[in-house]
């Protein structure tokens, strides 16, 4: 991995660039309407952000450089829905396209693993793109149900016990 830290977004600030990679992968890179992508979620205050920056301002990305360090993954987590506390959902798993495969994903999952243990998540589901699956496996996710469609991209869901 390149000289990456992934860390919850504290601020304002480190919430656009967790967005501003959003827009990069999945409006630009995979034509998901903007409509879509962001949703009353976002400003929930049982939404926790999670961005990853890189402070290599030699290597190419999408995003500019700003005081040394540029955004290049995004996710978040948020209880499965306002009435059950106890799941965790992981959404929005964005990593610029030269990042991937670099531990970036793997960082930014550890962190929101760590934040939903913290807040007392039992267990983790999250919608995973098909072709993303076998990253997720290896994380320990278990795939159930049938492939679906979301926002015009096969999905399957995926789950994971907290402990494990």
């Amino acid at each position: 991995m390149t000289d990456v830290r992934a860390a919850v977004a504290a601020g304002a600030d480190e919430r656009e660039d967790a967005f501003a990679v959003r827009r990069v992968v999945f409006v630009d890179e995979q034509d998901v309407d903007e409509s879509l992508e962001w949703d009353d979620w976002d400003d929930d205050p049982a939404t926790t952000h999670v961005v990853a920056y890189d402070r290599d301002p030699t290597r190419d990305a999408a995003l500019a450089v700003a005081d040394g360090v540029r955004p290049v993954g995004a996710a978040r987590l948020r209880p499965k829905d306002r009435d059950e506390a106890r799941v965790g959902k992981v959404e929005r798993v964005a990593v610029l396209e030269s990042y991937r495969g670099t531990g970036v994903g793997r960082a930014l999952m550890d962190v929101l693993e760590t934040e939903g243990r913290d807040r007392g998540f039992e267990s983790f589901l999250l919608h995973s793109q098909t072709q993303a699956a076998g990253f997720y496996e290896r994380l320990g996710y278990e795939r159930f149900g049938d492939e679906f469609d979301e926002a015009g991209i096969p999905h399957v869901k995926m789950r994971k016990d907290a402990t494990d």
